[in-house]
């Protein structure tokens, strides 16, 4: 498969597994478990498993002394990211929550702007426009009330924590370490926020039911393990941006579930939402080609000259 290519499908799958978070998440909220207690669980049991994978593919866990300090941001960014999120949880509806974390994609664009010079293409714009209106069309308000302004700012840390990670995962010496290792110390470092935030309250919320152990089983397989493997490596394949954008379609995997398990109905408002996030995904894939496309349709639509 072409780096590319393989580097497009593993950004899509990391944004279908990291939507799965209140799938799993809202069902232990529910049997009284806080979010730290949620959290610390996910990430412990994600560390087994990438371990396992680790020693699988003949890796060792050693780090040079540079690596560490780094890998001790990163997880701190990714845990923060997580926390603020799971919090919002208790403040708004996890779909709305959920939609609004995707601002991410601008954030990211403005910091590889900023801090790298990266000069953004008329086709990136295009896309983030159409997946901001994507996201917009598929945003619900439930019963009418206005977002609890906590939550929403809540969300804001958790979307520039997640834009900042992005962004720092691929570039300095992180970019020459193994996904699996970069993704095993993240984890490793972040569950030490969570270790601390619980020692200090001395209180760790436990599952009710056996049946729940299974859903702490599934955040740290899926939003966690699998969806930090697949964004890490995207992210070298194809760079922060596109990465991002493909993002987008974790608002599709809960419209996906929400139909397919919860029995909700698809409304025309939804599926237009759906429509404009997969052409936006779609002109990210084309690349060039797209924007090339767009360039001679705008030139199509010259701006008038001002009156003087």
């Amino acid at each position: 498969m072409q780096t590319n290519a393989k580097g497009y499908l593993l950004g899509a799958i990391a944004a279908a597994t990291y939507g799965m978070n209140p799938l799993f998440a809202l069902p232990l909220y529910q049997a009284g478990m806080t979010p730290d207690s949620v959290l610390f669980f996910r990430y412990l049991f994600a560390l087994p498993m990438l371990a396992t994978m680790i020693r699988l593919r003949g890796r060792n866990f050693r780090l040079q002394r540079t690596e560490g300090g780094w890998l001790v941001v990163m997880g701190l960014l990714m845990a923060l990211s997580s926390l603020a999120l799971f919090q919002s949880y208790n403040y708004m509806e996890a779909g709305i929550a959920s939609t609004l974390l995707f601002v991410y994609p601008v954030m990211v664009a403005i910091l590889m702007a900023t801090l790298f010079h990266e000069r953004m293409q008329f086709v990136t714009w295009v896309s983030i426009l159409m997946v901001l209106a994507g996201i917009f069309l598929l945003y619900k308000a439930g019963d009418g009330s206005h977002l609890s302004i906590t939550g929403t700012m809540l969300v804001g840390v958790s979307a520039l924590a997640y834009a900042i990670y992005i962004v720092a995962i691929n570039h300095g010496v992180l970019r020459q370490i193994a996904t699996l290792k970069v993704t095993f110390y993240v984890i490793l470092f972040g569950l030490s926020l969570f270790a601390v935030r619980l020692l200090v309250k001395g209180d760790i919320e436990t599952p009710t039911h056996w049946y729940l152990w299974g859903n702490l089983v599934a955040l740290a397989l899926f939003p966690t393990t699998l969806s930090l493997l697949c964004t890490t490596a995207a992210i070298q394949h194809i760079g922060s941006t596109p990465t991002a954008i493909l993002g987008a379609l974790e608002p599709v995997t809960a419209i996906f579930f929400g139909i397919t398990i919860f029995g909700e109905r698809l409304t025309l408002r939804d599926a237009v939402g759906i429509a404009l996030i997969i052409a936006a995904v779609t002109l990210v894939v084309a690349g060039s080609s797209a924007g090339t496309w767009l360039l001679r349709l705008r030139k199509m639509f010259p701006r008038l000259p001002r009156k003087s």
